[in-house]
């Protein structure tokens, strides 16, 4: 049955009406749900697969409008603080089209958030009411610490923290929230009125700016963050130096910004991008001079961006400068992914945050996976086997440490995925579900990495021809595809079979013969694992070409039992 507002909105007229109510999460089954966060620059939404098995979710379609809700052609808020009807008009129509969306990938519910503007304006809560009415879209009203506790979780959700502290900065239109945190719960959550688009309208009257209304601007910030700084500092102990991870459209703006002037190209995903505070500081200099036709000019700027940008980047600069911290690292999760979790939590899928965040890399390999139908039985044996090869053979054939000691474990669990495509050239296809699958956790390099460890399980090497090893731009990590390779081609050879006939691998390294043993020993006594040994012989080459050795397969031999009626019979 239609309700009122689906009998006036055409729109959503005979589709199935999202619901703002708990969905059963009984059968096991995915689940599809959509976030929106109204922002006061832009309304923004994600809808998201969840797996309530693994539990893990993915982003399958981002949509963004900048409908400037906290500003119209200059404000749009009047002298009193209200919304005006124009920026209210931007914003529900944004929600239509958003809705229909959501409903269009059978999202079966919509959870929306309002921040900043509708926070302080003065109709805000009216708004939210003609939303309700117009759209039957319910739309909660979040404070400033929990749109920063929302936010944290967006974050942990990506990336892993490994019990460091790290400060999460968000700059959005209307506010700038400050997180401390580690993984577990966040020290300190914090919620300043200064944002980009609230500094742009009320500081910025000059095009190019001028040096008083930068100077004025510059104390304006560093004066407003000063109290959420100190308490976040007096949380620290002693000993602490937190890394920074900054978030959402500003922050991105300018690490887009800084990418193509350093790299020449943007990362994708941007997940894992740097930029230091000296950096960032050419950028604002270089800002400062622009106006705004030519600040909207610059490639990977937006019209509506390049009227906020300057603002953004110097509260960005100032609070770096105030934390004392000189570097930067960009995440692509915030608050629309922090909703997604949050419900998660509340409908018992996450039980214990820290977990759940710790194994960001694992759960989002393992979820792609899935997706692509691997035996898991079988490539987890082959994990095994790598990852021994990996320890025994470390100091001395390599000197690789934990991190790429986990990029070969998960190139190990994915590098057959290529089959989900086609058998043949399955190992090219693995590359390329590996490269484009949303590896979570993960910068790009590193996914560049798994994919080509995964690319060259069988047939070629690496080769400088090849346009995916060029990928690989880092030198450090080409070396590690060129020295992991052959240990994941040696562990796929000792599960041929795929049925686990070996129960394990011991090396055992003769560096004046020039030779590494490599004893086989059998599951079951009487297999002779003849075709796992002659696997290790055919693939061999590339291990003995990386390290300049011969490796030669031994099947451990069986023990030999003593025959009871021997004993005591004369030899003679």
């Amino acid at each position: 049955m239609l309700d009122a507002a689906s009998e006036r909105n055409p729109l959503i007229r005979n589709l199935p009406a999202p619901t703002n109510s708990p969905v059963s999460l009984a059968s096991g089954q995915d689940r599809i749900l959509a976030a929106i966060d109204i922002g006061t620059n832009s309304v923004h939404m994600v809808v998201a697969r969840i797996q309530p098995t693994l539990p893990a979710f993915t982003i399958i379609a981002r949509e963004k409008e900048t409908v400037r809700l906290g500003e119209g052609t200059h404000l749009a808020t009047t002298e009193r603080g209200a919304l005006t009807l124009g920026a209210m008009q931007r914003a529900i129509s944004a929600l239509k089209r958003f809705q229909k969306i959501a409903l269009t990938l059978n999202a079966e519910q919509i959870l929306a958030v309002a921040t900043s503007a509708v926070r302080e304006a003065a109709n805000g809560r009216e708004f939210l009411a003609q939303v309700e009415a117009e759209l039957a879209l319910t739309v909660d009203l979040i404070s400033g610490p929990e749109e920063a506790r929302r936010i944290y979780l967006g974050v942990l959700s990506g990336m892993e923290f490994n019990h460091h502290p790290h400060v999460v900065i968000d700059i959005g239109g209307g506010s700038t929230e400050l997180i401390l945190g580690d993984g577990q719960e966040p020290r300190t959550l914090s919620s300043t009125k200064i944002g980009a688009v609230r500094l742009t309208s009320e500081f910025i009257t000059t095009d190019p700016i001028s040096s008083s209304e930068f100077q004025y601007l510059q104390a304006y910030i560093r004066g407003m963050l000063e109290r959420s700084v100190e308490e976040l500092r007096s949380h620290l102990q002693t000993g602490e130096s937190p890394r920074l991870v900054g978030t959402s459209g500003t922050i991105e703006t300018l690490a887009t910004l800084h990418a193509r002037e350093k790299l020449g190209f943007v990362p994708t995903p941007l997940q894992g991008h740097q930029m230091t505070l000296r950096e960032l500081r050419e950028i604002v200099n270089r800002l400062r001079k622009l106006n705004n036709t030519q600040r909207a000019a610059l490639p990977g700027m937006s019209e509506r961006r390049s009227e906020i940008i300057l603002a953004g980047a110097l509260i960005l600069q100032e609070a770096m400068i105030l934390l004392e911290i000189d570097a930067l690292i960009i995440c692509e999760r915030a608050l629309r992914e922090g909703v997604i979790v949050d419900w998660m939590i509340a409908h018992g899928l996450i039980e214990d945050r820290l977990r759940y965040q710790s194994s960001v890399r694992e759960r989002s390999v393992m979820r792609i996976a899935k997706k692509y139908q691997v035996n898991l039985d079988y490539s987890e044996r082959v994990a095994i086997f790598a990852l021994s090869l990996f320890d025994q053979t470390q100091g001395i054939l390599h000197d690789l440490g934990p991190e790429e000691r986990h990029l070969l474990w998960a190139a190990a669990i994915l590098h057959n995925c290529g089959h989900h495509v086609n058998h043949s050239s399955h190992h090219k296809h693995s590359y390329y579900l590996i490269r484009h699958g949303d590896l979570l956790g993960y910068s790009e390099t590193e996914i560049e990495t798994i994919a080509n460890l995964a690319r060259y399980h069988r047939k070629s090497p690496p080769k400088k021809k090849h346009d995916n090893y060029r990928n690989l731009t880092s030198k450090f990590h080409r070396r590690a595809v060129e020295q992991l390779n052959p240990l994941l081609r040696l562990a796929v050879a000792l599960d041929r079979r795929q049925i686990g006939a070996i129960e394990q691998v011991r090396c055992e390294h003769h560096p004046e013969q020039g030779e590494l043993y490599l004893w086989v020993k059998a599951v079951h006594p009487n297999d002779d694992c003849a075709l796992e040994l002659w696997s290790l012989d055919y693939k061999k080459g590339s291990l003995e070409a990386e390290y300049g050795l011969k490796l030669v397969p031994i099947l451990e031999p069986v023990p030999t039992t003593p025959d009871p009626l021997s004993f005591g019979r004369s030899s003679t």
